[in-house]
């Protein structure tokens, strides 16, 4: 009888196996995170081209809405998409089983947040604040107390953080603790170094935050179409569905984009002009010198051909260039960051928000080196300023 259950047991092991070996001969395996197929041989390609152009559009529009709307509400949409940038990073290591234990430490987290966030924003937009209130002498003497004693703010809240961790630390709970501890510390290194740089753009002059935030949307984009239609040869492992013939495509509509954009919105006072205070009004000013376009008479043959004798051109369109190959060059390397983090924790995106997109990190994986593209525009307004 044991004998009898025995080669019963083998049988219906042995179905199982051809049974599953039968399935995976007529389903494909499912794609992995970050699966090798390039884009240009995706059966799929054009359902998720498709779902991704669609998201794309409102994403633009909506971004297109808010530039037009000032300074002020540009800087809230970067605090709201850190706040949603984080909360995905905070979950990427969460773990609900250990978080029954720990009652309140997820608001550890966001404690360290927000004390972050008053440390960045408290000292960047201290002068404007100040600008703002000027006329009252009560919030005015309010406002700069706040200011003044801003940092030592920022560093008791930090230190009443730091205690509120220890006391919260339970027996076989350190190390998943110390570990949240850590992972929280490096996404608000990750997440507020590069938006320093970024909201000091935008109060230079919304020109110097708009133009690199545009070429890097252009070279993403573009790397992507011609990756879709031309892409053969695969660029880096990291990333398997970028190609080279993507990158160099994107490299020169990046290029050409940075020359000619910079000479659109150059011409913008509203955009080329500081901000100095709070309010949402539209600005006039000096262009400056980087601003004021410079007349270059073109050479006879070409009159011929074409009705034009000479062409403007903004100085500042110059400088467009080395924007747009930095956009170009070390942009991509922000994606190719962070699909080498998502193949380190396994997962195919940070996130579902946005639909053919994955998360808001997922689209703001450039970000993770937009310091380098936002650095030169700084030193470029520093230029002008002399």
């Amino acid at each position: 009888m044991e004998k009898e259950n025995n080669i019963a047991l083998s049988s219906a092991g042995t179905s199982r196996v051809r049974q599953r070996k039968r399935s995976n001969e007529v389903i494909p395996e499912p794609s992995k995170p970050n699966g090798g197929i390039l884009l240009v041989d995706d059966r799929n390609k054009y359902k998720s081209m498709w779902i991704r152009t669609y998201s794309t559009v409102w994403m633009i529009g909506g971004f297109a809405l808010v530039v037009y709307m000032g300074h002020l509400y540009i800087t809230a949409m970067v605090v709201v998409i850190q706040i949603f940038m984080a909360k995905e990073l905070f979950n990427l290591l969460r773990k609900a089983h250990e978080d029954e234990h720990l009652p309140g430490f997820r608001l550890l987290n966001w404690h360290f947040f927000f004390t972050a966030m008053l440390f960045v924003y408290g000292r960047l937009l201290s002068q404007p604040l100040v600008n703002s209130v000027t006329p009252d002498k009560f919030l005015y003497q309010f406002v700069s107390s706040l200011i003044k004693y801003q940092m030592a703010i920022c560093y008791f809240l930090y230190i009443a953080g730091f205690m509120w961790f220890i006391l919260t630390l339970k027996k076989n709970m350190y190390k998943y603790q110390f570990r949240q501890y850590a992972w929280t510390h490096m996404i608000l290194i990750v997440v507020f170094t590069q938006s320093s740089f970024t909201v000091a753009n935008i109060f230079e002059g919304i020109f110097w935050f708009l133009l690199p935030a545009s070429l890097i949307v252009i070279n993403d984009i573009f790397a992507y179409v011609v990756g879709f239609f031309f892409g053969r040869t695969p660029l880096i492992k990291l990333s398997p569905k970028k190609t080279w013939e993507g990158f160099i495509g994107a490299s020169v509509t990046t290029m050409i984009s940075a020359f000619v954009l910079a000479n659109i919105l150059g011409r913008f006072q509203w955009l080329t002009c500081p901000r100095k205070d709070l309010s949402t009004g539209w600005l006039q000013c000096d262009p400056g010198p980087l601003f004021k376009p410079e007349y270059y008479t073109l050479p006879g043959w070409i009159s011929q051909w074409f009705p034009w004798k000479e062409i403007s051109i903004l100085p500042v369109q110059w400088h467009a260039l080395c924007l747009g190959l930095f956009a170009s060059i070390i942009a991509p390397f922000g994606g190719f960051f962070a699909s080498g983090f998502k193949r380190a924790f396994k997962i195919k995106d940070f996130g579902d928000s946005i639909p053919g997109h994955g998360g808001i990190t997922d689209r703001m994986d450039c970000q993770f080196l937009h310091i380098s593209i936002t650095s030169p525009s700084l030193f470029v307004r520093a230029s002008q300023l002399k």
